[in-house]
């Protein structure tokens, strides 16, 4: 199977599973937001921001490192799997511990403690479900990750749907999420038995040595990410309340609703990325473009419909009680146009061994945007917290740019821009001439629109032709994969 395929393969599997596991969180969102209202939603996304804090010290870069390495040489995957396993043991500890400390020097509200300590135990699970992912992905199963991802997205619906209808406290929801982790960590071990993976457990001190110093520069690049994605709402929580939490946080998840496309995207293309930068930079650079003017060509005009349909669309999917999210939301969306972009950016930093420049980049941006909650949140509250994001996002596009073309990777705006500005214009006089018809009616016409207007102004390339068949017939190739 050559190149184009192999992604195509990749990129569809995954693609389809994170639509689906995507759309089953979003349902699960939406239905404990109506049903817990904005404040005790606001304590389980506080709770959740919290974990995810202290998560990232259960990898310390690891994963990337073995899934980098994994990927050109599929001999080492026995030898990472066996020492990674016993390390993720010891910091999963270490973190959990953390956690604990934390929160009651925070003097957060018994309750809240109780909630943290439950959703806790999702990032003992999570983590060892991160672990074998990697293998998989590094050895191209991408399959197995796209059924972990539809379980773990079943599972919490599910598990959502009877704490509603047996009217659980919070606590019972705070439950769905470790309950959930729990039965998607079988399924993955089961995963790993079936394809005979070397499970044997080793302590080589040596290579744990050698792998954590190389994977440092990840590790610290992933803390001032996540710091980035999560410290927001515990701000919130801490300087505002729990209800400015739920509203961000719903604002926040339909943003996030979209991630799922560039990350199945630069998931599946990482490993090519990585065997390319070793093999053919030429094919590198045109891996690059080429992704780009998708991510572009996507995000665009998800940006500017709901800018102008936010209102509609937060009114329709969480209630009036949730309105006070528009604000932020017409924000958090362009930083979702932005992520599109900013993910195969920075993943092709990793890809030509510029992880140094990544945390970099990560630590300074994290900076920027701890100070700029520190500034706002008081001032103008959740709507700071949207603005904070937007800036540190453009602050990565920018810099991942001037990085790239540092190392003679540069994008030629020529080919990227017009034509999807072009069709989305078009796109935004029909949404305004017909806002009255049904949302989903509206959007479903205005996106035929717009990629009917791409096509006749000749966006699409033979490439993309080839790139969008091997999509829809991905599933022929299963077997050659």
């Amino acid at each position: 199977m050559d190149v184009v395929k192999r992604i195509a393969k990749n990129t569809a599997a995954l693609l389809i599973a994170n639509i689906i596991s995507a759309v089953l969180g979003f349902f699960y969102g939406i239905y404990i937001a109506r049903y817990l209202g904005a404040e005790k939603y606001g304590i389980i996304a506080f709770s959740i921001a919290f974990i995810n804090l202290f998560a990232i010290f259960t990898d310390i870069g690891l994963l990337q490192l073995m899934l980098r390495d994994i990927a050109r040489d599929k001999s080492l995957t026995a030898k990472y799997l066996g020492n990674i396993a016993v390390l993720k043991a010891f910091l999963v500890i270490f973190a959990y511990g953390i956690i604990i400390v934390v929160i009651h020097l925070l003097g957060y509200p018994e309750s809240t403690i109780q909630i943290v300590y439950i959703v806790g135990l999702t990032m003992v699970c999570g983590s060892f479900i991160n672990l074998f992912n990697s293998v998989f992905q590094a050895n191209e199963k991408m399959e197995y990750v796209s059924i972990e991802s539809i379980l773990s997205g079943s599972f919490m619906l599910a598990g959502g749907l009877f704490a509603i209808y047996m009217g659980l406290p919070l606590i019972g929801f705070a439950a769905v999420y470790s309950v959930s982790s729990f039965a998607v960590l079988a399924y993955v071990v089961l995963v790993a038995i079936k394809l005979r993976l070397p499970l044997k457990i080793e302590a080589d001190l040596s290579f744990i040595k050698t792998a954590v110093k190389r994977a440092i520069p990840f590790g610290v690049a992933n803390l001032f990410m996540v710091y980035y994605v999560w410290i927001a709402r515990v701000m919130l929580s801490y300087l505002m309340d729990y209800r400015n939490v739920g509203y961000y946080t719903a604002a926040y998840n339909f943003m996030g609703l979209f991630t799922f496309i560039p990350n199945a995207f630069v998931t599946s293309l990482f490993p090519v990325m990585s065997m390319s930068f070793n093999t053919s930079e030429d094919s590198l650079r045109r891996i690059l473009h080429n992704g780009i003017r998708y991510m572009y060509m996507l995000a665009l005009p998800m940006a500017v419909g709901v800018t102008l349909l936010g209102e509609n669309i937060i009114g329709l999917i969480y209630g009036p009680g949730f309105l006070p999210a528009v604000e932020p939301l017409t924000i958090l969306i362009w930083a979702e146009f932005l992520i599109f972009l900013d993910v195969l950016l920075g993943q092709m930093l990793l890809s030509i061994n510029r992880e140094r420049w990544t945390m970099a980049s990560a630590g300074i941006g994290s900076a920027l945007n701890v100070l700029l909650n520190i500034i706002l949140i008081p001032r103008i509250g959740m709507v700071g917290a949207a603005m904070a994001t937007f800036s540190t996002e453009l602050f990565f596009f920018l810099f991942s740019l001037y990085l790239l073309y540092r190392c003679g990777y540069r994008i030629d705006v020529r080919h990227v821009v017009p034509k999807p500005l072009f069709a989305t214009a078009v796109m935004s006089a029909f949404i305004l001439k017909f806002i009255y018809l049904p949302l989903f009616l509206l959007i479903a016409l205005s996106a035929v629109l717009y990629f009917v207007t791409l096509y006749l102004v000749r966006y699409f390339s033979k490439e993309d032709v080839m790139l969008i068949r091997a999509l829809i017939a991905f599933k022929r190739h299963r077997s050659a994969a």
